[in-house]
């Protein structure tokens, strides 16, 4: 019985770490996500997606700073008045994310 137990055990311990794992996504992969749920390909590219009205991001963690970045996306006016972005309404968790994501593309 013992022994039983012991590789049931065995067997489902990877898979809880797997399942745990998929779970908890990296801060890069929600940022990604909250990119595409809020709509900013629609005016911006990665690579081959998106829609090119407003600057392709592909490279933009290679310009701007991780600070840099989370300042604009609670407020692009007040970095650059002339900027066409709307102010977006993102939760501070959703700019953290967002920005971490935008700062990997390089």
């Amino acid at each position: 019985m013992r022994m039983r137990r012991a590789w049931i055990l065995a067997l489902l311990l990877p898979l809880a770490a797997a399942i745990g794992a998929s779970v908890a996504q990296e801060p890069a992969e929600q940022g990604k996500q909250q990119f595409m749920n809020n709509g900013c390909y629609g005016c911006h590219t990665v690579g081959r997606m998106g829609t090119p009205i407003g600057p392709d991001l592909s490279h933009v963690g290679a310009k701007y700073s991780l600070r840099y970045i989370e300042r604009w996306l609670r407020d692009p006016a007040a970095q650059r008045p002339s900027a066409h972005m709307p102010a977006l309404e993102l939760s501070d968790a959703q700019v953290t994310v967002l920005a971490v994501y935008l700062s990997s593309l390089r």
